[in-house]
């Protein structure tokens, strides 16, 4: 684990931005087109701002989604509408945004057209992760962890009812480590001084059960690169 420290908000946003443009840039020239996959929640939305004003051929770039609420795309809590809002936007509106859920379509087709546009390998992932240690859409004692775990699809299905850090939103569909390990940069977006004392935590030891968010760590691959700030 590589951290990135920042003084400042500001700092760290535009860090971070600059972070996620030099890896999509470096995609890019290898490949025609770039996959970028980003989270949702309530800490990413400034980055995302930011890299919307990145000099990239935003046109040769499909943005992807981490794991999304089971939420029409346009819905405020969607994780869809987050980027929309946010990403989309200057330079970056010429992306291509792959909405996981989308209107009449019933929720295994939903997860059937994920996997199917994650056979285009992402190459660069953000995550995210909660104050119970959570990533993606898998929590500490979701009932359908082990599963997602240890399937061999890039996104599967879950219900994390019971999962506090869940909230209302039982019903989502996630990344998982086979979806994870192919990207060849991985960044942690994370603020505040709880979320630093956690990042201590993760490195002792290698329990996904009790931190999922160690999953960033231990899935074989890239290094993962963290911004935090307080």
């Amino acid at each position: 684990m590589h951290l990135h420290a920042y003084e400042s908000a500001t700092q760290w946003t535009w860090g971070a931005a600059i972070a996620i443009s030099s890896a999509i840039a470096r995609d890019l020239q290898q490949r025609p087109r770039a996959r970028l996959l980003l989270s949702g929640g309530k800490t990413p939305g400034p980055v995302y701002a930011a890299l919307s004003k990145a000099p990239l051929d935003w046109n040769n770039v499909d943005v992807a989604l981490v794991d999304e609420r089971w939420l029409l795309p346009e819905d405020p809590d969607s994780n869809a509408r987050l980027v929309r809002e946010t990403l989309l936007q200057n330079k970056a509106q010429k992306a291509r945004l792959e909405a996981i859920t989308r209107a009449g379509r019933p929720f295994d087709e939903a997860l059937a057209t994920a996997n199917l546009h994650a056979r285009q390998p992402a190459g660069v992932v953000v995550l995210g992760m909660g104050d119970d240690g959570h990533t993606a859409s898998l929590f500490p004692g979701m009932q359908d962890l082990d599963r997602a775990l240890a399937s061999p699809l890039p996104y599967v299905g879950v219900d994390a009812s019971g999962c506090p850090g869940a909230g209302q939103w039982h019903r989502r569909i996630s990344l998982t480590p086979a979806g994870l390990a192919p990207a060849h940069s991985r960044i942690l977006l994370v603020r505040g001084e709880r979320k630093r004392a956690l990042l201590d935590r993760l490195a002792e030891s290698d329990d996904v059960h009790e931190f999922p968010a160690r999953l960033a760590l231990t899935v074989p691959g890239a290094e993962l690169h963290v911004h935090w700030c307080p």
